[in-house]
């Protein structure tokens, strides 16, 4: 059988066989889907980042394609009866493109606007991007990827130039003499990475996590600081500090391949260890421990993730962890550095090629004249006809239906009235809108409050590439075709493009400007991101047959990848690193007599993101089928709570109700809730919607609550 192809099976037919990737995380398992008579079933396969071994979730992930409860036809809202009924594409697209003409007619082109999602493949966010700006020539587009990897991204652009979550392959991990995790359980959130976690520690290495919870992560750890949510910049400054004191900074590289050490020398001065214990918690003897395995290792990685990144002051955070390793001489240092865990399935290449506020392919800024006359080029536009910056997502969000803000949303591949902070607020900004298009392929929480529903089709049955979390471009194929009555993203996105066409030789043009062929998606990418800092000039999609993948930048087809970045130089202007001091500040939002505790959210092993999926395959719902709260038992036994009771999370913003779960690996003055479920367990409901102010990163992991039995 032909890569992306696909035939009939039936009884006595043999079955089909397609290699492909995990739908989930950015780990990107690799995966051989097979189909016969009995159905699709999925098998792992040798690949390098999972070596064979799925979790749960991937394990499942084939029981969604042909779900009941799966959408295989277009939706439209009776305005009678306020329901949604089945409906024709014809009808369906009409109204869509009929609700666009006449509030950009009436409030002007910005009244539209566009959410993507971090699960995209990278042909479906390079088209959405491109739709947005030459289609509905709004600059009103963001993704739900700016609720997971911006603060690392903004980080990593400020430091190194480039943004790419691992600039090494992920294998290094298992030759680390020192590991440092802050924030990360992938233990839960990616479970077969843990192998490269017992392989470094199988070879004599050092784990120490950074976590509030002891997560299953933290019990393998050999070291585990426990800090309060929040302070992790000062856990890394006071690392930095006993690092300068103990004479443990690599001064020559510092000299020779960095700018800025001197400001951040004298900004950690004032971070001795016993005030970072005091703030923090985290006791002298395990700083002191911890920077000592750091300083004196032979080869030291340092690896940032949600838990430190996703506060208002997560670039600063990760600011701060990015001058450790650099001081530290570990960038480009073989087998050694600094890397971020990306979460979705392409939270790294739906950053790249235009769903963000303020870039365009390539990893452009929108506000760049000459990477505008790039794009505008390859796109066939003036440059002076493409749109300037729009606002990150949570402004986006907060925006829509207000006097100033949109007023129609097209959103594909997200589900905010369960992910966005403050999400009551959210889910009643959704419903002040004239005009709510979903694109999914199940009926999500956001989709269930619109006035058109397209169904999309899923991942084995669209050809398409993903980038994983090590900058390694893999292929998604195709094992059969959707549903009758079911497109694609990107057969949706040339349908709308059409159709808002003037005349029918615009239709024509906009058809061949928006192809629905993604094979010719990836080829016109190619050249737009040209040049760009994410280059995937020289990626062909038979060059990622032949290859398991291909690193990005890759400027030339018959030239080499990348897969280890700053060997020799970082992606600067004079190709020096560079330090930015960075100071601990207190949350947006500290505890006090009326909410007393601090709440931090975060996953777990058998469900993912807002879980639309996850929560409808039995398996996986029986594995964690409803939402928790996770109490301290001193806690619980101060406010009369037993094991299971229903308690009641409230913050200034809203509610969760969920039972109680008691954990002594929890802090006593934390409670914690997965954000995975809807409804009254809405975790999403109280969290804080402060907003990081370089990155626009939400504060999901602390705000100010009190607890009581419901």
């Amino acid at each position: 059988m032909t890569d992306g192809a696909w035939s009939a099976t039936g009884p006595g037919l043999a079955p089909l066989e397609v290699a492909t990737h995990c739908p989930y995380c950015a780990l990107q398992c690799g995966m051989t889907l097979r189909e016969d008579d009995t159905g699709v079933s999925v098998h792992p396969r040798q690949f390098p980042t999972n070596r064979g071994g799925l979790c749960q979730k991937g394990w499942t992930a084939a029981e969604l394609l042909d779900h009941p409860e799966r959408l295989t036809t277009p939706l439209l809202r009776d305005p009678a009866t306020g329901e949604l009924r089945p409906a024709s594409w014809d009808a369906a697209l009409d109204r869509v493109v009929t609700g666009i003409r006449a509030v950009q007619q009436d409030a002007g082109r910005d009244a539209v606007a566009v959410f993507g999602g971090g699960g995209l493949t990278n042909e479906k966010a390079y088209a959405l991007g491109k739709f947005a700006r030459i289609g509905l020539r709004t600059r009103h587009i963001d993704y739900n990827g700016r609720f997971c990897m911006s603060s690392a991204a903004a980080a990593g652009m400020r430091a190194f130039g480039i943004d790419r979550g691992l600039p090494f392959p992920l294998a290094d991990l298992g030759r680390a003499d020192t590991l440092l995790l802050v924030g990360a359980n992938p233990a839960e959130t990616m479970p077969p990475l843990v192998r490269w976690l017992t392989e470094q520690r199988r070879n004599g290495g050092r784990l120490i996590v950074v976590d509030p919870r002891v997560t299953a992560t933290a019990r393998q750890a050999d070291l585990h600081l426990q800090p309060l949510p929040g302070t992790d910049l000062a856990v890394a400054n006071a690392l930095l500090h006993i690092a300068l004191t103990e004479g443990w900074v690599d001064r020559a590289y510092v000299a020779e391949r960095t700018n800025g050490f001197e400001a951040v020398r004298r900004s950690v001065a004032a971070w001795w260890p016993a005030r970072a214990e005091q703030l923090s918690g985290v006791p002298v003897a395990d700083l002191e421990e911890t920077a000592r395995a750091l300083g004196t290792g032979g080869r030291v990685i340092i690896l940032t993730a949600r838990g430190a990144e996703q506060h208002a002051k997560g670039v600063d955070t990760v600011t701060a962890y990015v001058n450790l390793a650099l001081a530290l001489g570990l960038p480009g240092r073989d087998g050694s550095g600094y890397g971020c865990l990306t979460g979705q399935g392409n939270g790294q290449g739906g950053r790249e090629h235009g769903q963000k506020a303020d870039q365009l392919p390539g990893y452009r800024r929108i506000d760049d004249p000459a990477a505008r006359e790039h794009v505008a080029g390859v796109w066939g536009v003036p440059a002076d006809e493409l749109p300037g910056p729009g606002v990150p997502a949570y402004q986006l969000l907060d925006s829509l239906g207000t006097a100033d803000g949109p007023r129609a949303l097209l959103v594909f591949g997200s589900n905010p009235v369960v992910s966005a902070p403050r999400a009551s607020r959210i889910e009643g900004r959704l419903r002040d809108l004239d005009l709510l298009v979903v694109a999914d392929l199940l009926l999500s929480e956001t989709a269930a409050l619109a006035d058109v529903v397209l169904p999309t089709a899923q991942w084995a049955e669209e050809d398409g590439t993903m980038t994983n979390l090590e900058g390694r471009v893999l292929r998604r194929r195709a094992l059969r075709p959707p549903p009758p009555d079911v497109r694609t993203d990107l057969d949706i996105i040339s349908a709308l493009a059409a159709r808002l066409a003037p005349d029918e030789a615009a239709a024509t043009e906009a058809t061949a400007r928006f192809p629905a062929d993604p094979a010719a998606v990836f080829a016109e990418l190619r050249r737009a991101s040209a040049g760009g800092i994410a280059d995937y000039a020289g990626i062909s999609w038979a060059r990622i047959d032949s290859d398991d993948g291909v690193w990005w930048p890759c400027p030339t087809e018959d030239g080499p990848d990348t897969p280890r970045l700053f060997a020799e130089r970082f992606a600067t202007p004079d190709g020096r690193a560079r330090f930015h001091p960075v100071d601990h500040r207190p949350a947006a939002e500290e505890v006090c007599s009326a909410y007393p505790l601090h709440f931090t959210t975060g996953r777990v092993l058998a469900q993912y993101q807002s879980g639309t999926q996850t929560r409808r395959v039995p398996a996986l719902r029986r594995a964690a089928p409803e939402a928790y709260v996770e109490l301290h038992p001193d806690l619980a036994a101060r406010l009369g709570i037993d094991d299971g009771d229903p308690v009641r999370v409230t913050s200034r913003r809203g509610e969760l109700c969920a039972p109680a779960r008691l954990s002594a690996g929890i802090r006593p003055d934390t409670v914690f809730a997965p954000f995975h479920y809807p409804g009254a367990g809405r975790a999403n409901s109280v969290t804080n919607d402060a907003v990081d102010p370089i990155s626009g990163m939400p504060e999901f992991k602390i705000c100010a609550v009190r607890v009581a039995k419901a």
